[in-house]
């Protein structure tokens, strides 16, 4: 007897290509940019960035804003919209630890220990807004702790987000500014201007954590986008932007 073998082929359609919405934090903006490119270029999703402060970020995707994914220039945050049923429990991780520097678009403003805080030979010095974003509570933890910050009060010109701090500096509105060390530095180049990059000690660790949000929890997309995030490749262009692994 012959017996006739039905073979049943499963053809399975590759999952349909995505936009992924990412807020993201001011900080992360250029490393950000680089990642979404590589991941586009191995993926069939694209990726929508925006850019602003935390702060903010929450209190929109506290009103419904359409965003799958958060990159946050905190932990908190993303800890919070998990227990407020925003963000998918468990999905969250640190894909950045930052680090804080004083800058000076200016050659020699800043010395190498930050003396310059203390000598107040400046108009205006920014920061981000604490309230909002964590860089700018890192700046005020750090001038609290060297006992300047009663004094550089009237000198303080104050951003919505790390991005305008930056922005200040470099157009010259202020001398110097609290900002971080990710926006000056370019993998292969040196930083322009002076700077002063500030001890991890004296302000608590700035780890930059992502979250998933409940609105994108079945879909695909967002998914792949953050286990990207977590791959070596990934992982050493965080590293040449000047952030810290966890």
């Amino acid at each position: 007897m012959r017996w006739m073998v039905w073979i049943t082929a499963c053809v399975c359609a590759p999952a349909a290509a995505q936009t992924i919405q990412v807020a993201v934090a001011a900080n992360f903006a250029a490393p950000a940019r680089s990642l979404a490119a590589r991941f586009e270029q191995q993926s069939s999703h694209r990726v929508t960035l925006s850019t602003g402060s935390t702060g903010k970020f929450y209190a929109q995707i506290k009103n419904g804003a359409p965003f799958d994914v958060m990159l946050s220039a905190d932990a908190e945050t993303p800890a919070r919209m998990e227990k407020e049923g925003l963000a998918v429990a468990g999905q969250g991780f640190t894909y950045a630890v930052g680090r804080l520097v004083l800058w000076s678009a200016r050659a020699n403003l800043v010395d190498a220990r930050g003396e310059v805080l203390r000598a107040a030979s400046f108009r205006r010095l920014a920061i981000a807004n604490p309230r909002l974003a964590p860089y700018g509570a890192a700046a005020q933890e750090v001038m609290q702790k060297l006992g300047v910050w009663a004094a550089l009060q009237p000198r303080l010109v104050v951003g919505e987000n790390i991005a305008q701090a930056y922005q200040f500096v470099s157009s010259g509105n202020a001398e110097l500014g609290f900002i971080a060390y990710a926006q000056i530095r370019e993998p292969g180049k040196d930083p322009a201007g002076s700077f002063w990059l500030v001890p991890k000690e004296l302000h608590t660790p700035i780890r930059q954590n992502a979250a998933l949000l409940v609105r994108a929890e079945a879909n695909p997309g967002p998914r792949e986008f953050l286990a990207f995030l977590r791959s070596p490749a990934a992982r050493e262009l965080i590293q040449a932007y000047g952030y810290e692994l966890p």
